[in-house]
């Protein structure tokens, strides 16, 4: 049996400048599914996103999405592409399962948590304040730095990851810390600052775009504490939930994440084109 991928619409421009296009999946020139690739508006026409890949019921469990997934390699390849993406939902395991077994390597994940009315209290002695503009100079230079060698870390090259840092952080804040919908707080202990939190809002919900607990002060519990702080502005703003962003391999900030009760939403992998 030979699987296809036949085109059903032209190339598509997005408004962001990512293209797109649809796909059937053909067996035998019989449709089985459909293949939805395009390519990421953040790192450019290199770097491809399997936007949705479905196979029909009946034709399920045959191997049909395993040579989809990889017709859309070659068809991303043709395209010039370096580098393809794919998001999976928490809840379809076996879509998980075929793209780690096809090389896909997980990267981040996105984390959930339902939030209530009444707002979790800090420990005794600690507090948040809003960051200054004097402390947001200093911040931003180091933050969007760490920001980049995250990217590095998982792939990204060097100049793509700095780009992406510098055009993210330009659009989140250009105001700094007047910057609209984003709130930038300094925790302090005792007196003594001991962490940074950068709080915004996706989609009505709360969130965390970044925890950072001052070097000499790890290891002290304050990184529960500013994220119960940006549980409590989220709380405090009336938005029901709070998300965030994990990268893999942070296992203290998994660990973290995870017995303050957020769960795993999406499942964010990549694969390098050979």
């Amino acid at each position: 049996m030979t699987t296809t991928l036949r085109p059903i619409e032209p190339l598509q421009r997005e408004a962001d400048g990512a293209r797109s296009r649809r796909y059937k999946v053909c067996v035998n020139s019989r449709p089985v599914g459909t293949v939805h690739l395009g390519t990421d508006p953040d790192f450019g026409d290199e770097v491809a996103k399997v936007l949705d890949l479905r196979i029909d019921e009946r034709d399920r469990r045959r191997g049909r999405a395993t040579v989809a997934a990889l017709a859309a390699e070659e068809v991303a390849r043709g395209w010039g592409c370096r580098r393809i993406e794919v998001s999976v939902p928490a809840d379809a395991p076996a879509a998980l399962r075929l793209a780690t077994a096809l090389g896909y390597v997980l990267r981040n994940r996105h984390m959930d948590k339902a939030l209530g009315t009444a707002p979790p209290e800090l420990p005794a002695g600690s507090r948040g304040r809003p960051m200054t503009d004097a402390e947001f100079v200093v911040w931003v230079a180091v933050a969007r730095l760490d920001y980049a060698a995250s990217w590095i870390e998982r792939g990204v090259p060097e100049a793509e990851a700095h780009a992406k840092a510098k055009r993210d952080y330009e659009r989140m804040l250009p105001r700094g810390v007047a910057s609209e919908g984003m709130t930038l707080s300094v925790l302090e202990h005792e007196g003594t600052r001991a962490g940074i939190l950068w709080l915004g809002s996706r989609e009505g919900r709360g969130f965390v775009y970044k925890v950072e607990v001052d070097a000499e002060h790890r290891g002290r519990g304050h990184g529960r504490s500013l994220m119960l702080l940006a549980e409590a502005q989220s709380v405090a703003a009336g938005r029901p939930a709070i998300s965030l962003n994990v990268f893999a391999g942070n296992r203290p900030a998994e660990r973290l994440y995870e017995s303050l009760g957020y769960e795993t939403a999406m499942h964010h992998l990549y694969k390098d084109l050979l």
